[in-house]
């Protein structure tokens, strides 16, 4: 056989095999798909879930049922997912959140191994604030009153090795101060405690917060995005007061069991960033200081390797462990 005709035969066998082993990811969908939220309901993950789930189950042409896994920030949620067909019919919805807890704890799925990435959807920035009674407006004279009497200011988390507790300890370093922490059992929980004046200070996601900004029954002092936030635009960063580098981010994306065809991903990817540039669903994300990210798979993956890379270093120069 001459080398031309063979490599005809060759490329045509390689078309027929594509074809022959993707009809399900031309016809997907063809039942509702489940997106498994690594949170509660009613919470900022849960509500940027439900923001993306409507407009895509319109265009995908079936439904996108929302199944919230609360516990262990997410990691319930995170194994569900891990033990799932790689079709496309279960997709996992996760936080920085989940990514803190896997650095810290033993689990029996991996992020890295057992997904593949679809896109990070939104973010919204962690804001720095305390309890009204508290004499301090600015980031400079939160520090000078806590290096004043170490270990009498008290700051609330959204549990122990999470997101709020490692962004906390991660200003504490950076500062030189000495502070105490409050592990609670969820955000809710610790606005409460918050909001009535039993822990003073608390770094957690801006749209958790700001409303009771607004309200005066909190103060807010700076916001670690690396700009100023659309939401505040009069509000310090963390960067603007002193705390070079100082960005951590709530931030909210998509996976699905590794296997999953890529073609499916593709078309996930898709109607993701369709999703997010609606101007509904934007307007409504804002509303919660969360904004719409439409990142590729690749980019999605390299951003949580780095995010693991860099919340791995915190928790170790912090000595923070799981329980």
């Amino acid at each position: 056989m001459k080398a031309g005709s063979r490599n005809f035969v060759i490329v045509a066998l390689v078309a027929a095999l594509a074809i022959a082993a993707s009809p399900a990811a031309a016809q997907y969908p063809t039942k509702p798909i489940r997106l498994i939220v690594a949170s509660g309901a009613g919470g900022g993950l849960d509500f940027v879930a439900r923001q993306v789930a409507i407009p895509m189950s319109e265009m995908l042409g079936q439904t996108v049922v929302v199944d919230n896994r609360a516990g262990a920030s997410g990691s319930i949620a995170a194994e569900t997912g891990s033990q799932a067909a790689p079709d496309g019919y279960t997709l996992l919805f996760l936080s920085a959140s989940l990514v803190v807890y896997g650095i810290v704890h033993q689990t029996r799925y991996d992020l890295q191994r057992d997904f593949a990435t679809v896109s990070q959807v939104a973010a919204a920035p962690y804001m720095l604030s305390v309890h009204p009674s508290l004499p301090v407006r600015t980031v400079k004279e939160l520090v000078a009153y806590a290096k004043v009497a170490p270990l009498r200011l008290n700051y609330a988390s959204t549990g122990n090795a999470s997101l709020a507790h490692l962004a906390t300890e991660f200003f504490a370093h950076n500062s030189g101060t000495q502070l105490v922490h409050v592990p609670y059992k969820g955000v809710g929980a610790a606005l409460s405690d918050m909001l009535s004046g039993r822990v003073q200070m608390s770094f957690l996601s801006a749209g958790s917060v700001y409303s009771h900004v607004r309200s005066g029954k909190l103060k807010a002092i700076a916001i670690a995005s690396a700009t100023r936030a659309k939401m505040a635009p009069d509000l310090p960063t963390m960067i603007e007061s002193g705390m070079p580098g100082y960005v951590v981010t709530q931030w909210h994306g998509m996976l699905t069991p590794r296997g999953t065809p890529r073609a499916v991903i593709e078309r996930l990817h898709q109607e993701v960033i369709k999703s997010v540039r609606r101007p509904d669903v934007a307007s409504r994300l804002a509303l919660d200081g969360t904004e719409g990210v439409a990142s590729s798979p690749q980019q999605f993956a390299a951003f949580l390797k780095s995010e693991r890379e860099r919340w791995a270093k915190v928790a170790k120069v912090a000595n923070i462990r799981g329980e």
